[in-house]
């Protein structure tokens, strides 16, 4: 069987200033400590690269990722939604609330988004009858979601994705309450939420291990896409790591799709799956926005995962480093290339991880190395 082509990426933020450029953008009033409207995003955005080409076309936000969509040509195509699409006005009372105007949702079919995982702290930011909705359009549109749903049935139902080679890629998603995600989100068998786990336990390994056998079938290749940690910060917190470790030893997990930091975070390959522990941001608003400098937030990364089909392991881990600008994504310098691939190899050293450069700027995960097995942490 051939090997399956995942593209992943960190969070897709896709309301506040971003619908603000969108052809059909919702209601700029924001609910803010400090910023009453959304427009206020474009302006720090525009203040600090120059103009938006007002209103962009669905395309214009990925950008330079098109491209290498098109080059690869992914099995699967993956994004932790961080964005509820909705015209609903009952906002939850949190300091912000991301929404997207439902007429805005093919930016998502411009990028042929097979499935949205929305098991995270925003999708749930203009109430239930915000994430109603967004499971209406999205699925309205073909797009399949994962990690939320009408009740907790629902959320953990993974999304089944056909490749034409006849194999499936299962996704399933999560949240943890570490994020930030209000405990009241979690969905139950009769209430709307998604499946959230509050606690790193064997219970929580053994609730998903369960899900995983009732679907997975010979030559299913299993994702995990997990919303946990803290915005800010390079190291990977020990009980991430001793999760990740069991739910590929025991949940028949192949691949591990971290979100929720805003850069990128280290990656490990676990005998022979890899873990990816914070993919970090991949479209935002946050141009002109002051603090965290030093870890360069407007480098993104698009990850592109290849496994065997007929065992998920890791056959190649190629990343293509961006940069936000104007809200659209840009090729990188030589040098900004060279400062990921520095940045990854150095945290990856918690994890035996390096990261090497090619010839065409690309990033790509060193496998001659050993690779970690069950070693205790």
């Amino acid at each position: 069987m051939s090997a399956i082509t995942l593209f992943l990426c960190g969070d897709v933020m896709t309301g506040r200033g971003v619908d603000q450029v969108l052809p059909h953008p919702s209601d700029p009033v924001l609910y803010e400590p400090y910023v009453e409207s959304a427009l206020e995003y474009v302006a720090m955005a525009e203040k600090t690269n120059g103009p938006i080409p007002k209103p962009v076309d669905y395309r214009y936000i990925w950008g330079d990722a098109l491209d290498e969509l098109e080059r690869m040509a992914p099995h699967a195509r993956i994004i932790n939604l961080e964005t509820s699409v909705t015209t609903s006005r009952t906002h939850a009372l949190k300091d912000i609330n991301y929404r997207m105007h439902p007429a805005n949702a093919p930016v998502l079919a411009a990028a042929k988004i097979d499935c949205c995982v929305l098991a995270n702290n925003h999708v749930l930011d203009w109430s239930y009858p915000g994430l109603t909705e967004t499971l209406a359009t999205l699925h309205g549109m073909g797009i399949k979601t994962a990690g939320a749903g009408e009740n907790l049935t629902e959320a953990l139902e993974p999304a089944v994705i056909e490749s034409v080679s006849g194999a499936r890629v299962l996704v399933f998603g999560v949240g943890m309450s570490d994020c930030g995600i209000p405990r009241e989100w979690a969905a139950t068998s009769s209430k709307a939420g998604i499946a959230l786990l509050p606690e790193f336990s064997d219970v929580q390994v053994d609730r998903i291990s369960e899900r995983v056998r009732t679907v997975k079938q010979p030559g299913d290749v299993a994702v995990l896409s997990i919303h946990w940690g803290a915005n800010w910060g390079y190291p990977i917190p020990e009980q991430h790591r001793a999760f990740a470790h069991r739910l590929v030893d025991t949940a028949g997990i192949d691949v591990i799709h971290g979100h929720s930091s805003h850069h990128p975070k280290a990656i490990e390959i676990y005998r022979n799956k890899p873990i990816l522990y914070g993919c970090g941001d991949f479209i935002n608003d946050y141009e002109g926005i002051a603090g965290y400098e030093e870890f360069r937030s407007h480098l993104v990364l698009i990850y592109f995962v290849s496994v065997d089909a007929s065992t998920g392991n890791l056959e190649r881990l190629e990343m293509v480093p961006l940069q936000t600008k104007r809200f659209g994504l840009n090729r990188v310098s030589p040098r900004d290339a060279r400062w990921l691939r520095d940045m990854l190899s150095r945290t990856g050293r918690q994890t035996s991880t390096e990261v090497i450069l090619t010839a065409d700027d690309h990033l790509v995960v060193e496998t001659s190395r050993p690779i970690s097995s069950g070693i205790a942490i």
